[in-house]
């Protein structure tokens, strides 16, 4: 049974509290002063979103922003600076949106003159509960590098939302010509779901990411966050048809990539393919105790790119056809997983101190992918399994001792790094290759050792 941090601190509490008079006072007050209402516009909406200790229910059907910011409203918020549309700013609320879409037009974007990094929908408070949103983005607005929806707050649980991400320029290209800096095409992008607050719970959650940016995404050091049955699912366009255009960003550049490929030239190279969005689940600075069960990243650029050192622990998770499945830093914990290698990499072993299990998906394609895995780092433990009865046909070399290519590109060389006291099972049938950088290791395998410049490693065959 899932026991988040809100419930261990509870079972703290229960003994030998003291609560002021002063205190239980206030505490009733709230209590009493508390709604459960049922409201019919948006207007109403934002009001009780900025009250505390309420349930709201939003009645159901559709409901357009425009028709709630209207030009009147736009030029007083942005005389004020109120860039979001929404801010769930007060405490201990429950918002009940089922059945309930939220249609946001992304011309708003601009006219409200967002700066850069701006979350369009927030929710600041604490101890919130919001359930059953269905949020629809249309038209092609452009933002500077905001994202649709964020929590800021601590101790929220989000549930059952459907989020559909689009607007950012420019679409079609994935990260072929940068992300952000340096860029061969500046960016505007667009991401999906921003959690900056600890102790956040996401549940049931769902992003169709349609813009060029990230689905869910952690930063500021938020840590203690927890996913539950959660998808992200982007779209993807071979580089083939990419060079087939005779105008538009990438053709006004001559095609020009920010990294180089395996010849060192600064071009798209045919024969890959690319996701349009980013990653489907990422970490960025030292996010602690990050958790995620039962969740799926289709189409995306990193399935779960997670390469914080605080500790991520993934159970029945799966990656379907993702440039790179799955990449962990230090203490990560993954058990019943499962990914392809259909479009790329299963696996970036970077961190130390991992205990990775992972079930290879047998999809293949006929995209160039250059290897299964790359393993590095100190006192791991990595298992790859075959679902029984069922593995790939393609050989690809799992490369013990090597890095991930540049920024993670598949068009890229990869590097070589110091692997150590890794104990490695393969039962996938795919070869191995051990580089000059790997010692002291041990190897169990059923696939051949196609290269071996390693020292003091006991390899060990599977039958």
């Amino acid at each position: 049974m899932k026991r988040t941090s809100q419930s261990l601190s509870h079972k703290k509490m229960k003994k030998n509290i003291f609560i002021p008079n002063v205190v239980l006072i206030a505490l009733f007050s709230s209590i009493a002063k508390a709604e459960s209402v049922t409201v019919s516009s948006l207007k109403v909406l934002a009001f009780y979103a900025a009250k505390s200790n309420n349930q709201v229910t939003l009645k159901a059907g559709k409901y357009k922003l425009a028709d709630y910011l209207n030009g009147d409203s736009i030029q007083a918020k942005v005389q004020r600076k109120d860039y979001q549309y929404l801010n769930f700013s007060g405490d201990n609320n429950i918002f009940i949106f089922d059945d309930v879409e939220l249609e946001i037009d992304t011309q708003l974007r601009e006219r409200l003159k967002f700066p850069i990094h701006t979350s369009e929908i927030m929710v600041t408070g604490t101890g919130n509960t919001l359930q059953g949103l269905t949020i629809t983005s249309i038209g092609n607005g452009l933002s500077p590098g905001g994202s649709t929806f964020e929590v800021a707050g601590e101790k929220n649980t989000i549930k059952n939302f459907t989020i559909y991400v689009q607007g950012s320029f420019p679409y079609g290209y994935g990260d072929l010509f940068g992300k952000g800096g340096p860029d061969v095409i500046r960016h505007q992008k667009q991401s999906g779901f921003l959690i900056t607050g600890s102790h956040t719970n996401i549940l049931g959650c769902k992003l169709y990411m349609r813009s060029f940016g990230h689905g869910f995404y952690i930063q500021k050091n938020a840590g203690d966050i927890y996913f539950e049955n959660c998808l992200v699912e982007g779209e993807v366009r071979s580089t083939d048809e990419i060079l087939k255009e005779k105008s538009g960003p990438a053709f006004d550049v001559n095609f020009r990539t920010w990294t180089p490929n395996r010849e060192g030239q600064y071009i798209v190279t045919p024969g890959y393919m690319k996701s349009l969005c980013e990653d489907g689940f990422r970490t960025y600075g030292q996010n602690r105790n990050i958790r995620f069960k039962n969740c799926t990243a289709k189409n995306t650029r990193g399935g779960f790119e997670l390469r914080t050192n605080g500790g991520v622990v993934l159970e029945n998770c799966t990656v379907i056809g993702a440039e790179r499945a799955y990449w962990f830093g230090d203490n990560a914990v993954v058990k019943n997983s499962r990914g392809d290698a259909n479009y790329g990499p299963l696996l970036f072993m970077e961190g130390s101190n991992a205990n990775v299990e992972i079930e290879v998906l047998p999809n293949e394609s006929d995209r160039i992918v250059h290897a299964l895995a790359t393993i590095q780092g100190n006192n791991n433990k990595v298992t790859l399994k075959a679902i029984k009865g069922n593995s790939r046909t393609q050989a690809l070399p799992i490369l013990i001792g090597y890095t991930h290519p540049e920024h993670g590109e598949s068009m890229s060389p990869y590097g070589e790094g110091a692997c150590t006291k890794l104990n490695f099972r393969n039962t996938t049938n795919m070869p191995i290759v051990i580089g000059k950088l790997v010692t002291n290791n041990i190897i169990e395998t059923n696939g051949v050792v196609t290269c071996n410049r390693g020292e003091n490693n006991v390899i060990t065959y599977l039958e």
